[in-house]
């Protein structure tokens, strides 16, 4: 049921903006392009197609919060068992840089790492 107030729910947003993207600033809507109807019915025409889908999105967007609602009801974080998945030991490893090699400068020399002098 969800995922069919969506599609529709979808199809209204897309159909919303094209609407929207038809009409002019000045309300005349279609009237330079389309002779069949005047001016003022083209306006009249988009007005209320554009309040007929505005409203079937509102109506739509309202179901789908309810269908949320009631998916997720009973459903709390707070209600959720704690997992540890922490390792047994947190002991932190350094690797062992003594005898390892680093590249050189020039010509893929190789030069050995020294360590640094203990305090």
């Amino acid at each position: 049921m969800e995922s069919a107030v969506l599609v529709i729910h979808l199809i209204l947003a897309l159909a919303l903006i094209g609407i929207v993207l038809m009409q002019r600033s000045e309300g005349g809507g279609l009237s330079a392009s389309n002779n069949v109807m005047s001016g003022r019915g083209a306006a009249t025409a988009l007005t209320r197609a554009t309040w007929i889908i505005a409203g079937l999105f509102i109506v739509t967007s309202v179901a789908l919060t309810i269908i949320a609602a009631e998916n997720s009801r009973g459903a709390s974080v707070m209600d959720q068992p704690v997992v540890e998945t922490a390792p047994a030991d947190l002991t932190p490893t350094t690797p062992d840089l003594t005898g390892g090699l680093l590249p050189g400068a020039s010509g893929g020399d190789a030069a050995p790492i020294v360590p640094a002098p203990a305090n």
